[in-house]
């Protein structure tokens, strides 16, 4: 009997490692990072986190040990200039809602690289709640999909299993 429960036991955290990353209803998917180019200073992450009937919440931070800083960030137009510029209030996500970090918008800024980033490493980010806490992702980096938006799928309110998330 102790054997059976051991195998199920197995079997059920194997399958369960590849859904997205959930705390207090938290799911983040289609998590990926970036560089623009060999050896840059800077990188991002792009994803779209889902509130899953949780209570009204907010990203108010990140946090990453690959860069001397991690910051939220968007783009404005300002004088008919795009401009980046770290979001100090976070983002909202309401219950039952999603922010989506995509290029071009909103995401998670990576600046001064301890170390350059290269194609399929999987870097720690946690991300900072103000209801839910830390959830901690691996994001796998993904230099294929610079400059190209979150996948159509990961932007639907249904589960997909694991995009590149986990925690």
């Amino acid at each position: 009997m102790f054997r059976l429960m051991s195998v199920v036991v197995a079997l059920t955290l194997s399958a369960l490692s590849g859904l997205p990353a959930l705390a207090d209803g938290i799911g983040v998917h289609d998590a990926y990072a970036v560089t623009s180019r060999p050896g840059a200073p800077t990188g991002a992450a792009f994803m779209v986190i889902h509130n899953h009937g949780g209570p009204d919440d907010r990203l108010i931070g990140v946090q990453s040990s690959i860069a001397a800083r991690t910051e939220l960030h968007s783009h404005l137009e300002a004088d008919g200039m795009m401009q980046m510029v770290e979001l100090t209030d976070g983002l909202p996500l309401p219950k039952d809602g999603r922010i989506v970090l995509a290029s071009g918008g909103d995401h998670v800024m990576f600046m001064g690289l301890t170390d350059a980033l290269t194609d399929g490493q999987v870097i720690e980010l946690t991300l900072i709640f103000a209801v839910a806490g830390e959830v901690t992702i691996s994001v796998p980096v993904d230099l294929a999909r610079l400059g190209r938006p979150a996948e159509p799928d990961a932007m639907t309110d249904h589960d997909h299993g694991d995009a590149g998330s986990g925690g």
